[in-house]
């Protein structure tokens, strides 16, 4: 029987910890589930089993317990997009984002190669302004200016973006429209085939039994607060990417339609406590032609990058946390019920609902605002439905970050398959060199499998291994990029 280590002349948790992994009976095993999480940085822990068997025999092809682990539990990615909580899962939806949008551009994952010759566009919708705010002009040609506080900003100004006059700045309108964008955007993809069939002299029945708008957009936050939308738009056939759009369908009807959906897409918000307001798109929209060649131009592998680029960004941009304020143990109510049923104060917000106090966010007052406004407005009874407490800290913004049409491109989850697919034939192929045996193609497996989470990260001595892995991938990545031959 082994004998306990006496780890106590040891200061330091992460390395007294390392020890101890080291010391198990399989630490090879250890190093290969951390490396295989290509350093994720806070990956789930899962506990259960999966066993497959032949249909036919009944018998056991193969099994897994996290038991037999040598810490006890299974480590998994936890596929976060967002690159302020997770770098290593952020990138790797960034690149699937990529290939999603470049496959509607141009082609291939199952989507023809002739969507290349269709009309696209990139299409930038903007909020409205609520206020005057610090910005940096420029001139007809380009030239910088003053701002209208009467300074020149450098690019990193904290005060960009913040408004101009706080007191009379409309937070409660700004906060709303965040709330609605998603809804706006829902509303414009509507008023776009209707502004495009008004345009070309038809009727909506007729322009839909001879076209098919496809799209794929993704939000970003501007320095103010208020998400924008960058889309990609497509004209198709009417049985989708397989077949070309009339040659009436141009990118000048395409441009056209999307200025008068702009102006006429509305949402209403009714209220007693703030009166009520018209959801609307500001004024400053942009569609540009996208080119599968060019120098210059917005090409598809342009545009597809742009659009991973914004995928993984979150409200962090705006200035903002990308961490929920809510209350975990009374959900933000401010009271959990006793054992009498009655609602006593909630000891860890002190009765707030909230998880910290707003004051004490480490945030400009810009965001602080947003982030009190949304808190107070999610609490009147007319926008309890938005649950604007739970968003405060996306100021408000309730919105699928990206989002696509069902024609226009693969799915996130069909890529994924892809590569679950190619690791498994990887798996495969490093058991035949092995010479262990492999499933027969004519048989029937069925798998069973039972899985419960009990956390997420990793243990201190693992977190020193996952240091090291992402201290490689990122040499490794440096490496590359200046052209290091031997790799």
């Amino acid at each position: 029987m082994r004998r306990p280590l006496d780890l106590r002349h040891i200061i330091s948790p992460g390395l007294r910890d390392l020890v101890e992994l080291a010391n198990t009976d399989d630490f090879d095993r250890v190093t290969e589930q951390v490396r295989n999480l290509r350093g994720c940085t806070s990956p789930v822990n899962l506990h259960g089993w999966t066993v497959t068997t032949d249909q036919t025999t009944k018998q056991v092809v193969r099994s897994y317990l996290s038991e037999d682990e040598p810490s006890g539990r299974l480590l998994t990615t936890c596929g976060n997009r967002r690159a302020s909580r997770c770098p290593a899962c952020s990138r790797l939806y960034a690149a699937d984002t990529y290939h999603l949008i470049k496959a509607g551009l141009s082609g291939g994952k199952n989507v023809a190669e002739a969507v290349r010759d269709h009309p696209r566009a990139f299409v930038t919708l903007t909020a409205p302004s609520f206020g005057p705010v610090h910005n940096r002009p420029t001139t007809d040609a380009g030239k910088p200016r003053p701002c209208a506080c009467g300074e020149s900003h450098s690019q990193d100004a904290p005060e960009l973006g913040t408004p101009l006059r706080p007191a009379s700045y409309d937070y409660t309108g700004a906060v709303l429209w965040n709330a609605h964008a998603g809804a706006l955007w829902a509303r414009f993809t509507t008023y776009l085939r209707r502004a495009l069939a008004e345009h070309l002299g038809m009727t909506q029945k007729a322009l839909n039994a001879a076209l098919r708008v496809s799209f794929a957009k993704v939000a970003e936050y501007q320095q103010r607060g208020l998400v924008h939308f960058h889309a990609v738009v497509r004209f198709d056939g009417p049985d989708g990417h397989t077949t070309s759009p009339p040659a009436w369908a141009t990118f000048d009807a395409l441009r056209a339609a999307v200025g008068l959906a702009v102006e006429r897409a509305r949402l209403t918000v009714a209220s007693d406590a703030v009166g009520d307001r018209v959801i609307r798109w500001g004024d400053r929209f942009q569609v540009d032609q996208i080119s599968a060649l060019g120098d210059g131009e917005l090409t598809d592998a342009k545009v597809a990058g742009y659009v991973a680029k914004y995928a993984t960004k979150n409200a962090e941009g705006a200035g903002t946390v990308d961490r929920t304020l809510v209350c975990r143990p009374c959900a933000g109510r401010g009271y959990v019920r006793g054992p009498d049923g009655f609602r006593d104060l909630c000891p860890d917000c002190e009765g707030t609902g909230q998880a910290e106090p707003l004051t004490d966010l480490p945030v400009q007052q810009h965001a602080r605002q947003m982030i009190r406004t949304a808190w107070a407005l999610g609490h009147l009874p007319e926008f309890a439905d938005l649950k604007l407490w739970k968003w405060a800290h996306m100021l408000g913004f309730r919105g699928h970050f990206s989002s696509k049409s069902r024609a226009y491109s693969t799915t996130l989850g069909a890529l994924r398959d892809v590569r679950r697919a190619w690791r498994t034939a990887q798996a495969e192929a490093a058991r035949i060199r092995a010479g262990l045996p492999v499933d027969d193609e004519n048989t029937t497996l069925v798998t069973a499998s039972s899985w419960t989470y009990l956390s997420s990260g990793y243990r201190p001595g693992e977190e020193l291994i996952a240091a090291q892995v992402r201290h490689d991938r990122a040499l490794t990545e440096r490496l590359k990029s200046e052209g290091a031959p031997w790799l």
